[in-house]
Order: C-alpha cells, then structure tokens, then sequence
C-alpha cells in the first residue's frame, strides 16, 4: 500500500479492509487511503482486488463476495491454485497469482505472477504495473511457481541467514558485534546492487573478487567443501516441494 501510494497513485482510489478498526485508522491516518470493515462495499466498483490474507482464510471470503468479471481479483496467498481460485471467486473472473517478497517493503521486491484463463493482456498489465510501484515483477507459468517460490518468495530469509552466520564469525574472528554487523549487512547490500545493475553475472563478479592463491580463495574453497552448493540446491528442492504440499 504504501508503495502504491509513494508511487503517486491516488490514495482516495485506494480502499482497505481490515478486521481490526484500529488498524484501520492507522492505515487511513499515514496513508490517507480509503478504509472499511465491509468487504463487499470495498470491492464495489474496484478494478483490481487484492486479496492478502492467509491461505487458510482466503477461498472462504472469495465465496462471501459477489466479484464482477470486470474486476481482476489478484491473490498474494502462498500454495492456493488458480483452478482454486476461480471456482472459489466465480464463473469467469479473472484471476492473477502472484509470489511476493518481503524487500517489497522497501521497494526492492522480487514478485513473480501467473494469469488464469480469464484474464486479458491489458488486465495482466495493469497488475504488473500496479506491483512494479514496489519492486520487479517477472510473469511466469503457474507451473513454475514453487521454483519462484524458493528463489524469491522464501529467498530473503537465506540471505538474512548467510549474513547472520558471517556476523557471528566476525565475533569470533574478535570483532566487536555492531562493527561485524555493519561490516556484513553492507556488504550483502552493495553487493546484491552489484549484482542488480552492474551489467556483470554473479560468476563474473566472484571471479573480479577472487585473486589466485588469495584471501577470497582460500574462503570459497572452505565453503565449496562444506557443501554450500548442494546445501543451496536441497533447501531449494525443500522449499519447491513444501508449496506443492501446502496447494
């Protein structure tokens, strides 16, 4: 919402829903958005719908709401189908499934969506324009949605992981906890800009960092041989199989 807003769409076309008022006074007083507790006074009129609750709850309220197949109804709840979706939102309106990631927060999201057989070019377009207000948008098949999965929805806590694991090696190396953290935490955020808009492939980029027989060396050839790799390919394959489990 807040990427919408910062990315001038008009915060009076925007409509919220939530169960809690509070909440919802909070949203309208540092947004200015539009808020209601009736979601099918929300929906009325809406182009775009979207529909951010818990997997759980999500097929229940699409089943509540009278939908117009003029409005696309975009889901951001993990493991729920299209085919799901749509009998669930009704005959004929147009569905789009999208994976998002947390750095959308902070306009840095990675977010992949799928179209269901309803939904028209324009439509799709708009959607994608509405997401890229917060970030990168690639349009993919449902059927590679668990890969999208593990390399963007659930990735972001991989790269927390990696970086939480250097913070306590520079502890023992003797660092001072705060100085290991910023060390650490900017070094993930400048390289991951390198790797964004340098023009450069990540093995290219390892290769300019890595001297023969030097420091940089030294240290991948430790993590080569801790099973780094094969560690990066299995969490995948876990996380893929896990959303498949959960559709």
């Amino acid at each position: 919402m807040s990427g919408l807003v910062n990315a001038g769409y008009d915060a009076a076309d925007i409509v919220v829903t939530n169960r809690r008022p509070e909440r919802g006074e909070e949203l309208q007083s540092a947004y200015g958005v539009a808020v209601t507790s009736d979601n099918a006074k929300a929906i009325d009129s809406a182009d775009y719908i979207f529909a951010c609750v818990k997997p759980y709850a999500i097929v229940e309220l699409l089943e509540g709401l009278d939908i117009s197949t003029d409005a696309v109804l975009v889901s951001m709840a993990a493991g729920l189908t299209l085919d799901t979706l749509e009998k669930a939102a009704g005959n004929g309106v147009p569905v789009v499934r999208v994976m998002p990631n947390t750095p959308m927060l902070v306009g840095k999201g990675m977010c992949t969506c799928a179209e269901g057989q309803h939904v028209s070019e324009g439509q799709l377009g708009g959607v994608v324009k509405l997401l890229e207000a917060v970030g990168e948008v690639a349009v993919i098949e449902e059927k590679h949605i668990d890969a999208a999965t593990a390399l963007a929805g659930s990735a972001p806590a991989y790269y927390f992981l990696v970086t939480e694991a250097l913070i306590d090696a520079g502890v023992q190396l003797g660092l001072t906890r705060d100085v290991a953290e910023q060390l650490a935490t900017r070094t993930a955020q400048g390289a991951g800009t390198m790797m964004a808009e340098s023009g450069k492939d990540p093995v290219a980029l390892r290769a300019g960092v890595t001297s023969p027989g030097g420091t940089t060396a030294a240290a991948l050839r430790e993590l080569e041989e801790s099973g780094l790799r094969g560690a990066f390919f299995r969490a995948a394959e876990a996380c893929a199989q896990r959303a498949q489990e959960l559709a």
